[in-house]
């Protein structure tokens, strides 16, 4: 076994690496940019060395400062986590011929599965059910039209190398297909260094489903099971979990011995995930294979309670896989939710800053639940524009697939971020959501049901009436904390009585007992809410119950009020007296201000391109400018009709948020 192990990686991956290292007595080496210098996982780390400047290309894609920095260490095996160089059979070649073991597959294998194009060949051969597509390089946008027409719309254009949804476009109708083809060809370029481009037939509805091998270098091959992955934004998976509501064991079993065929017919010899498309009727396509370990592994792990991580550090270190395929048992179901830092208002533009406040939900098991938290930083981060903005991976297992889901939405509840737009608002809407719950997904999701993008969802109703409930004892517990400093020994008597709760502008009056908690009771025949906690003033999630059943909202103090969120709801809520409310109602609201002229820079980013000049009239939905943030390339088109007045960018600038790229007349 190895006693010093180098992670090429940052973030969350690599911090989770070096939890399972530490355990088995592992020394572990980071490596790090000049951005992440202060990052955790360089603390978390035994030894840490700078191999270059912030951008990828410059350090953690730079395989030569690596191997230095592998042989400076003294490290005996380098893990590359998933992303950057973990599917680069140079790197697998390198560490071989510098005489350091690779944490992952054979370099024969990372190169017949890297190129979709082999690979697809491979599976059909191994008798893998592949689907329909053109086989082979596609040269020009003029030929992708035409074989995309030979086809039938829709077509998938993605690129031959990589993953991630980097890549990768749809095309509807021929009008599609040659903008899609160059911004995936642009984005492979720029993400893989590779821009050889297939097209094949999309499946409609379909839903994204893989299966876990693992193999070692004695020829013995398992599956682990299924996760369902369809829950899915621009191609990047947002929402994953294990086992997959959709198969029966029939099919679950059909994949995995697809799954195991592929992996023995290229010698596989690691951890790696077989990708297959799935349509509502359970037949299933071959996608690709990443040789690598995937960001949603934790509900692999939490469904088997097999560490993947440690099973890769053995397999390296050349021993037989301890686990046989009837030994494999699948208990409970798990899922994860990836953190992003990003605006869900504003179409999930990537966001980046400092987190300002940072709390996780607390960890562990609690009855047959567990919460796991894999993260990469800590109060005071910074999320860097050059990197992924994945802040961290929440990930809830339960016996059956409705307490895991539960166990998710609390969680959600008591995540606590502030100083960055992340998407905690979007997935607890996301757990609520009763197609979800159901579990009728398919890739599409996202879309068919936030069509006009997500907005918080105000409470309604009974969800309201809790809603007011809350803002009622955190304003009881304000008023005690008051009366207690001008020495009375008990709340104020006065505060039991009428209130007006105003949840944004709609205005609820109740009425206020403190009789054993805080009983709010309400007018039109409604059942009073008793409520119990011991929240105090200051902190971030209130947690009681409500009528007895546990409850928890995040709740942020504002001026005069608390934004108050829960089960994917939100709301700023006040609590006043009912004159006070009355008043209020007469006030006038502050006009809006904005310059509704102006095309502003959605998120920080890098311009690639132009497609106006001053004095050209454009068309709502016409192309005005592309701008690259995160290694996504983003097209900018017009919301309304109108004539470009001036260009405030240039070609290669890097703007940031909310800055002004066009001007119109």
């Amino acid at each position: 076994m190895f006693h010093k192990i180098l992670i090429a990686n940052r973030g969350e991956i690599a911090c989770r690496i070096m939890v399972t290292a530490r355990r088995m007595g592992i020394a572990t080496v980071a490596i790090y940019s000049q951005a992440d210098r202060r990052a955790p996982h360089v603390a978390m780390a035994d030894e840490a060395i700078c191999i270059g400047p912030p951008p990828a290309a410059q350090s953690y894609l730079d395989m030569a400062r690596i191997l230095d920095a592998c042989r400076e260490s003294g490290a005996q095996a380098v893990h590359p986590g998933y992303g950057f160089l973990s599917e680069r059979a140079a790197f697998a070649h390198g560490c071989a011929e510098a005489g350091i073991v690779f944490i992952g597959p054979n370099p024969r294998a990372i190169e017949a599965m890297g190129d979709k194009l082999a690979s697809k060949r491979l599976a059909a051969q191994a008798g893998v059910t592949t689907v329909p597509g053109h086989i082979g390089v596609v040269e020009s946008a003029s030929a992708a039209s035409r074989i995309a027409a030979e086809i039938g719309f829709p077509v998938m254009i993605k690129a031959s190398a990589g993953g991630g949804g980097k890549g990768m476009r749809i095309a509807r109708s021929a009008g599609e297909v040659a903008e899609g083809f160059e911004r995936s060809r642009s984005e492979a370029l720029s993400s893989f260094g590779d821009d050889r481009i297939l097209i094949e037939k999309y499946i409609e509805s379909p839903r994204h489903i893989e299966i876990q091998v693992l193999g070692d270098k004695h020829g013995n091959i398992v599956h682990l099971g299924e996760r369902e992955c369809s829950i899915q934004r621009r191609n990047q998976k947002v929402v994953e979990e294990a086992p997959s509501p959709l198969l029966d064991e029939a099919t679950r079993e059909a994949m995995g011995a697809q799954a195991v065929a592929l992996a023995r017919a290229v010698g596989y010899d690691s951890a790696g995930t077989v990708e297959f498309v799935a349509s509502q009727d359970r037949s299933f396509f071959f996608l690709e294979m990443n040789t690598r370990l995937q960001v949603e592994h934790p509900v692999t792990e939490l469904v088997t309670g097999i560490d993947l991580v440690e099973q890769m550090i053995c397999v390296a270190a050349g021993e037989p896989l301890d686990i046989t395929q009837d030994r494999i048992r699948r208990r409970g179901w798990a899922v994860e939710s990836r953190i992003y830092a990003e605006d869900p208002a504003r179409d999930f533009v990537p966001s980046t800053g400092r987190l300002a406040t940072y709390r996780e939900p607390p960890a562990g098991r609690s009855g047959e639940c567990v919460v796991r938290v894999d993260a990469g930083v800590v109060e005071g981060s910074e999320v860097s524009v050059f990197y992924d903005p994945m802040i961290a991976k929440l990930v809830t297992y339960g016996p059956d697939r409705a307490s895991a889901v539960t166990a998710q939405a609390e969680a959600l509840d008591r995540f606590v971020i502030d100083g960055i737009r992340h998407n905690i608002p979007f997935l607890a809407a996301l757990m609520a959501h009763p197609r979800w719950q159901e579990g009728r997904l398919s890739t599409g999701f996202i879309a068919e049901e936030f069509p006009s993008g997500f907005a918080p969802i105000a409470p309604r109703d009974a969800m309201a009436r809790r809603f007011a409930a809350v803002a009622v004892a955190i304003d009881w517990a304000l008023d005690r904390r008051r009366a207690g400093i001008v020495g009375a020994t008990r709340p104020h008597p006065s505060y039991a009585g009428e209130r007006a709760v105003l949840l944004g502008a709609e205005r609820i009056d109740v009425e206020v007992g403190d009789d054993e908690g805080v009983l709010v009771g309400f007018g039109g025949g409604h059942d009073a809410i008793r409520v119990a906690s011991r929240w105090r003033p200051g902190e971030r999630v209130w947690s009681g119950t409500i009528d007895g059943v546990p409850s928890v909202f995040a709740a942020r103090a504002i001026l005069n009020g608390y934004d108050l969120a829960h089960g994917g709801c939100g709301s700023r809520a006040r609590v006043l007296t009912r004159r006070q409310a009355d008043l209020a109602a007469l006030m006038l609201p502050r006009a809006e201000t904005g310059e509704t002229k102006v095309l502003l820079c959605p998120m920080p980013g890098l311009v690639k391109a132009i497609h106006v000049v001053e004095g050209q009239a454009v068309k709502a939905g016409d192309p005005l400018c592309l701008v690259e943030a995160m290694k996504m390339e983003n097209v900018l088109r017009a919301e309304r009709d109108g004539t470009v007045k001036s260009v405030e960018a240039s070609v290669g600038q890097s703007l940031p948020v909310d800055a002004p790229i066009l001007r119109f007349a």
